[in-house]
């Protein structure tokens, strides 16, 4: 798979994106933070669930999902998540189990197999990954807001030059 092709692709979905750049940017910015977060199954429940409660763009939350959460990032998004999980909470969760379970949920069957995978986890395991991987997806999303908004804004400049 040509991943660089992928992420262009991904890139003009964006691009072509119309509507106002608050709204955008809005949905660029919740699908950057649950990309981030290591909930696989869940990313796009989560999303349209999140832009639909914040009145954000849907489209939006998903594709940039898409270029954040793929499967070159899987590992290091559910590492990076562990080593500050570990570090925030009281709780130590080895790699090991973790990688295991990851290797499982990319080569599950569907939705409710990787929700199984993911419930036999323990509640530990759940604290330390969701909390390390929101502190991590917290400033990404808010940097990813502004520059979302930012490129969004001059989007609708320059299609309002065109335009006359």
């Amino acid at each position: 798979m040509n991943y660089k092709r992928l992420n262009r692709y991904y890139y003009l979905r964006l691009k072509r994106l119309r509507g106002d750049p608050k709204i955008l940017a809005g949905g660029i910015a919740l699908g950057v933070l649950i990309g981030l977060t290591p909930t696989m199954p869940l990313h796009t429940v989560l999303i349209i669930a999140l832009t639909l409660l914040t009145r954000t763009s849907t489209i939006a939350g998903i594709v940039s999902s898409f270029l954040i959460c793929n499967p070159l990032t899987y590992f290091p998004i559910y590492y990076f998540s562990l080593r500050v999980g570990n570090m925030l909470t009281p709780y130590q969760i080895s790699w090991s189990s973790i990688r295991s379970v990851l290797g499982s949920l990319v080569q599950s069957e569907g939705i409710l197999h990787s929700l199984k995978i993911l419930g036999s986890l323990g509640y530990e395991t759940i604290v330390v990954m969701v909390s390390g991987g929101f502190v991590i997806a917290l400033p990404f999303a808010v940097i990813s807001y502004y520059v979302a908004l930012y490129l969004f804004k001059n989007l609708n400049a320059k299609r309002l030059i065109r335009t006359n």
